[in-house]
This record gives C-alpha cells, structure tokens and sequence, in this order.
C-alpha cells in the first residue's frame, strides 16, 4: 500500500501530539502535586443525613489555631451553611478551611469562584476539600451540576473576615 507523503505528515503529526497529550496529563498529576478529590471523605446514609453527628447541625467549627472544618448540606435548592436564610459561611482571614460537603437529594456541584475549588457533590458521599484563605475577601458558592428547575438560583457566599472582626462576632457566625 503507497501512502502519500502529506498523509505520512499528518498521521505523524496526530501521533506526535497524542503523546504530548498524554505527556502533559502524566506530568501534571506525577510530578507537580495536583491532587484529584477521591473519596477520603466517606460514605453517609443519604436517609438520615440530618441525623449524622456532622450534618445534624451544619456549620464552620474552629478545629485548630488557623484551622476550621465546614460541615455543609448541599440540597435542592440551598447549602446549609452558605445561602438564605442560613446566612453565608465567614472563616477569618489566613485559615486554613476543610469543606466536608454532602447531599441529601441529587448530584450537586460545589464550586468557589474565585478559587480552584470545584467539587461534585454526590447523595451518600462526603465531598472533602481543603482551601485556604489569606486575605479578606467575599467568593460566590455556585452550584454547577444541574440540579432541577430552581438550580439557576442556587448559590451562597464565603466570607474571609479580617482576623479581628472574626473575633468580635460570637465565634465567626454560621
């Protein structure tokens, strides 16, 4: 079989950036630390998620001197804490924050704008993320799995406070 020259090229050329594909991905997740979120967070009973000693009462918990653990309900059409009526959830600035994130209902997205934080929010598992905030700053919690008819309003805000505002308002409010 004779194959032209320009074909030689092109089939060369697509094998090429194959491998450079493949290249890029392979080095991006080895080499540089880039971690995928797995399931570390764990299983919970999509049935008596309001029941569970850490989604009963959602909320932002100081864990250690900079560290604060969220604990939050994602649910048609609200995150508990982070929307109305809940109120958003404030972490003072220069903290380290743990997201553990579940559903009660359907798939739901989680997503900090603003931020590399994107996380599907799956019934039954527990979506855990550690973000950290440096400066005083409001981001958007966007929802971005749809997740039925009042899905374009949902949303909710992270509020990093300056350290001694944090500090005057009854353990950080949420």
């Amino acid at each position: 079989m004779d194959i032209h020259r320009f074909e030689k090229g092109w089939l060369v050329a697509s094998l090429a950036l194959i491998v450079l594909f493949i290249s890029t991905v392979a080095y991006v997740s080895a080499v540089t630390g880039v971690d995928m979120v797995d399931d570390s967070g764990g299983s919970i009973d999509v049935d008596n998620v309001t029941e569970d000693d850490r989604f009963s009462d959602p909320r932002v918990e100081q864990v250690g001197e900079n560290e604060y653990d969220v604990y939050m309900v994602a649910q048609q059409f609200v995150f508990r804490p982070g929307s109305e009526p809940f109120g958003p959830v404030r972490v003072p600035e220069n903290s380290t924050v743990n997201f553990y994130i579940t559903s009660q209902d359907v798939v739901h997205g989680f997503q900090i704008v603003g931020t590399n934080v994107n996380v599907m929010v799956v019934p039954g598992k527990v979506s855990e993320i550690t973000v950290e905030f440096d400066e005083p700053a409001e981001y958007g919690i966007l929802c971005n799995e749809y997740c039925g008819s009042g899905h374009a309003e949902m949303g909710g805000n992270v509020e990093v406070v300056a350290r001694d505002e944090w500090n005057t308002t009854d353990g950080g409010g949420s």
